[in-house]
């Protein structure tokens, strides 16, 4: 007598793996660009697993590793990248698996609105939820690190840069700014914030 519950249940199965295998090979051929969000976990340390948004100038943050160029490049290639940056910091080459986040690969995210009363400010390295964000005018140095959901256990809060380009010459200027001085209340100056700053936030170096 015919099973038709284990065919109907065994042709559920392939088609599963077929799709599982297309989306597989999807991810390894599509190239990433700006607005991507990777899931990157690390097996033998799961302290590193996190997501990273691609910024607009094509890299992501990772801890150990700095920044990394990754627009252009496949998911393969940023594994394996990740895997050689950090290596050093283990016994064997670690495990890295990249992956993009479904939704987030169909599109480049939109741009941000602006308007009079907003500014675009520009988060980098480690904070918790880094890229541009539109901000109040008025908005400090302290309620914009706040809003890019704080720093990550990796940065170096005693050498955060913001960097500001004047728009009448084009030249860049940085200020050194120590976030745990300004946190603590030590320094008062509390920088305002114009549109287009970059907030770069280094990483922690390993007996800083």
């Amino acid at each position: 007598m015919i099973n038709f519950k284990r065919i109907a249940a065994a042709q559920i199965m392939a088609l599963l793996v077929t799709l599982l295998a297309g989306t597989a090979f999807a991810q390894s051929e599509y190239k990433l660009r700006a607005g991507d969000t990777l899931v990157i976990e690390v097996l033998e340390d799961t302290s590193l697993n996190r997501s990273a948004v691609v910024l607009p100038d094509g890299r992501i943050s990772f801890p150990f590793a700095g920044t990394i160029p990754v627009a252009g490049r496949t998911v393969s290639q940023v594994q394996a990248t990740i895997a050689d940056s950090i290596a050093v910091n283990f016994a064997n080459r670690p495990n890295v698996f990249v992956a993009v986040q479904p939704g987030q690969r169909a599109a480049p995210p939109p741009p941000v609105a602006s308007g009079p009363d907003t500014i675009d400010v520009y988060f980098l390295g480690e904070v918790n939820a880094p890229g541009a964000k539109p901000l109040l005018r008025g908005t400090t140095m302290l309620q914009a690190l706040a809003q890019s959901g704080g720093l990550t256990r990796f940065a170096a809060d005693k050498r955060i840069q913001l960097r500001r380009t004047d728009p009448n010459v084009g030249k860049q200027i940085i200020i050194r700014i120590n976030y745990r001085a300004l946190a603590n209340g030590a320094v008062m100056n509390d920088f305002m914030l114009a549109d287009g700053d970059v907030i770069l936030v280094p990483e922690r170096r390993l007996f800083e």
